[in-house]
């Protein structure tokens, strides 16, 4: 067989001192890249999101092991239990920096000056260092030490004033999108900033935070009410711009219409055959935005005649956008998401078993790839510090004697 060609992020060591998810997800992400990552965790407790649970997954012993929140955001990493509120295990973790490329950290603005572990300590160390930080609120303002959680700053952040229904109570994502997406616009930062050491040798800081990343990705959203001064209306599940644009009751359960212009509109009423493309009222989709309720309540009626695959079959066959509203049960064994390979199985250093999501990401030459399951809490502390540090048996014991490790 020829060799296994490198990773995209071959060679890159990551200091990961996050938990729970923004830091975390961004972490996976560079993992799956292959990047090593050194995941620095308390002894005896690790990431709070090691106890978020229930499920939790069964070890082979038929004893709790870690929650599944853990696993979904942990993969590709190696787990160190440091203490670095104890000064040896912060001088542990400084030694560590002039070995590593990035640094990941997600405490509040401030919080690791009193460990040595802030940018301006560390820089000294390693002037080439990538140092994130990830924070609710930002490094700079007045909200700089407040602390920082997804369903706060979807609230504060605009997104839950255009979830729900019109009349009900606003909503969150189900989905902590708030710190999945600052996770991902951290890995951009961190790949841009990487870029630049490997021209000048030179590191930086990024900042960045939940609630900047929330009101960046309101998108078409929070550019209609800049452009406008309008503040868009909670729509439940239509959309502001396009009708019909929605979820539709059929004679056994829903099916979503995406019809994003007036051509696949006339190929919708031809496939169900009806004539309300000729209506002056839904002859365009500025039409049919003005009377979408006169429009929602003919479809209503419409859709009712016939079953979601009924109806997916004929509109599909029309090449009209439509889906229908997946169970996760329908979802993992749908077809497509089968032949994506989206799911993925891992085996843990104990013997356990998990399937987990896998990268998204498809690349014909350095294609992300599942190498470590997430790890037990500080399985990997003594070959690590071994390895680049040095530390030998005796040390070691000594170490972790002190519960420093």
């Amino acid at each position: 067989m020829p060799p296994t060609p490198p990773a995209a992020l071959d060679g890159v060591r990551v200091l990961d001192l996050s938990r729970v998810l923004a830091g975390p997800w961004a972490t996976q992400i560079m993992g799956d890249f292959g990047a090593e990552i050194l995941k620095i965790e308390k002894p005896g407790a690790g990431d709070d999101t090691r106890h978020w649970g229930p499920p939790f997954l069964t070890t082979p012993a038929g004893e709790e092991g870690d929650a599944a929140y853990f696993l979904a955001a942990n993969r590709n990493k190696q787990s160190l239990t440091i203490d670095f509120a104890k000064p040896e295990g912060a001088a542990l973790v400084r030694r560590l920096i002039p070995h590593c490329h990035v640094l990941v950290e997600n405490f509040k603005t401030g919080g690791l000056t009193k460990y040595g572990l802030d940018y301006e300590s560390v820089r000294a160390l390693n002037p080439a260092l990538v140092y994130c930080s990830i924070t609710g609120f930002g490094q700079t303002g007045p909200y700089a030490k407040r602390p920082g959680y997804d369903y706060i700053i979807q609230g504060m952040g605009g997104l839950m004033s255009l979830t729900g229904e019109p009349h009900g109570e606003p909503m969150k994502s189900a989905v902590a999108v708030a710190d999945l997406f600052t996770g991902m616009y951290a890995v951009t930062a961190v790949l841009a900033a990487l870029r630049h050491a490997e021209r000048t040798g030179q590191g930086q800081h990024i900042d960045i935070s939940l609630l900047d990343s929330q009101v960046a990705m309101l998108a078409n959203l929070g550019a209609s009410y800049l452009l406008s001064g309008q503040t868009p209306q909670r729509l439940g599940n239509q959309h502001a711009s396009i009708a019909p644009y929605q979820v539709l009751p059929t004679r056994d359960g829903h099916i979503i219409l995406a019809i994003g212009n007036d051509g696949q509109f006339r190929d919708f009423c031809s496939a169900a055959h009806v004539t309300l493309a000729d209506d002056p009222r839904f002859a365009d989709n500025e039409a049919r935005v003005v009377n979408r309720a006169d429009l929602t309540a003919a479809l209503a009626l419409i859709m009712s005649g016939r079953t979601t695959a009924e109806w997916i079959a004929a509109l599909e066959q029309a090449q009209v956008p439509c889906g229908p509203i997946n169970t996760l049960e329908q979802l993992y064994s749908d077809p497509q998401i089968v032949a994506r390979g989206a799911v993925h199985d891992m085996t843990r250093a104990d013997g356990a078993k998990v399937r987990l999501a896998a990268s998204p990401v498809r690349m014909t030459a350095t294609a992300p790839s599942p190498r470590l399951a997430p790890p037990l809490l500080g399985q990997d502390t003594d070959a690590a510090l071994r390895r680049l540090l040095g530390v030998d048996d005796e040390a070691l014991r000594k170490l972790r004697d002190a519960a420093v490790i």
